[in-house]
């Protein structure tokens, strides 16, 4: 059997689905049963195809958004018949998804849609829904997600939810540094500090909440630790700025701009807490990377969280600054609740791995094929 995996919208893995599919193609390995192919542009062969050591195929293209998406609806299954796919994986289906299939094909969302559509114009809802309801098979990666796809008229069939992993061999816990200041290239950020990671996209991933939290539990505590807001720069970003920069603690504030995942974990090992208020979490993969690391996690009740962290984090309302700020202080000053959340939240953390998500990716793709 063999699977075409499409890298178009994966931001040549610069985003979180892009290293969703990253950490997902290392763990397909080739043999005489099923072999594995990646295609896409042509820089996407040295962002995905050198790491996993599966053969990759160049799709030549203008690079905007406009021919990715025509291509996918006029020559995708063309190609897949050239190149004699016996089923297809789209990790962006969000982004690029024919609206037939001639392939068993197999779509991966890793969006809330029903949020995703708020932004989108009524021919992209419609053309994103068409394709859902004509592809064979829809991998989500938590029930909150399944949920949501439900609610948009999906066929819960076909719906399999596939978590996904943690890489444990660069997400464990690590000797506490004594240096005040964590040297990760090109930044030097003093300790201590507490991380939020993620993209500047929306309000609703409460980023200007938080900084407001932060402000609270300052002045209740007077604690010198500084916040650091760790993501590429979305249409919010100017937003998260300015609240930054009016902010009685600007100077404690550091927000770093696109972070390379391949450095997260010594960002992890040298903060002293993960905080995730967002509301619009499928996934919440930074949540179980920093439970992984030994770090104390505390998260939104929002969204697909609640479901990853598995109750081993303190949960909070992210629309309430009094209770945000309640729970960065538990995290700084409560020595048994941080002994707590870090043991547990490593325990649990074990059960994610991508070798598992993998497999069962395969499955589904070999139910499709038959």
């Amino acid at each position: 059997m063999k699977i075409g995996i499409d890298t178009f919208g994966c931001e040549h893995g610069r985003s979180g689905i892009g290293s969703y599919l990253s950490s997902l193609s290392q763990n397909f390995k080739n043999t005489e049963e099923t072999q594995f192919e990646l295609f896409g542009a042509e820089i996407d062969r040295y962002t995905f195809g050198r790491d996993s050591n599966l053969t990759f195929e160049s799709v030549i293209l203008p690079d905007t958004i406009r021919a990715e998406k025509i291509w996918h609806m006029f020559l995708c299954n063309q190609f897949a018949k050239k190149q004699k796919y016996d089923a297809l994986l789209f990790p962006a289906s969000s982004y690029a998804l024919p609206l037939l299939f001639t392939k068993p094909a197999v779509a991966v969302v890793n969006d809330i849609v029903s949020e995703l559509f708020a932004t989108k114009s009524l021919s992209e809802r419609t053309r994103i829904k068409l394709g859902l309801k004509k592809v064979n098979k829809i991998i989500a990666p938590s029930n909150f997600i399944k949920k949501d796809l439900k609610r948009l008229g999906i066929n819960q069939k076909k719906i399999v939810v596939v978590h996904n992993g943690v890489n444990h061999s660069v997400f464990y816990p690590r000797e506490i540094l004594t240096s005040e200041v964590e040297m990760i290239k090109p930044f030097a950020i003093r300790r201590p500090y507490f991380l939020y990671a993620s993209k500047m996209s929306s309000p609703s991933k409460r980023h200007v909440e938080l900084i407001k939290a932060f402000e609270l539990f300052k002045k209740k505590t007077g604690l010198p630790h500084r916040l650091v807001l760790a993501g590429s720069e979305g249409e919010y970003a100017e937003m998260v700025k300015k609240a930054a920069l009016i902010s009685p603690n600007a100077s404690d504030i550091f927000i770093t701009g696109y972070f390379p995942h391949e450095s997260f974990p010594a960002l992890y090992a040298g903060c002293e807490g993960c905080l995730f208020p967002s509301e619009i979490e499928g996934v919440g993969l930074p949540v179980l990377e920093a439970m992984a690391a030994g770090i104390p996690v505390a998260c939104s009740k929002s969204g697909a969280l609640q479901e990853i962290a598995g109750e081993k984090a303190i949960l909070f309302d992210s629309q309430n600054i009094e209770e945000m700020s309640l729970a960065i202080e538990k995290i700084a000053s409560d020595m048994n609740v941080r002994k707590k959340l870090i043991k547990e939240g490593i325990d649990w953390a074990k059960k994610f791995n991508w070798e598992n998500t993998a497999q069962e990716t395969l499955e589904v793709l070999k139910s499709v094929a038959k």
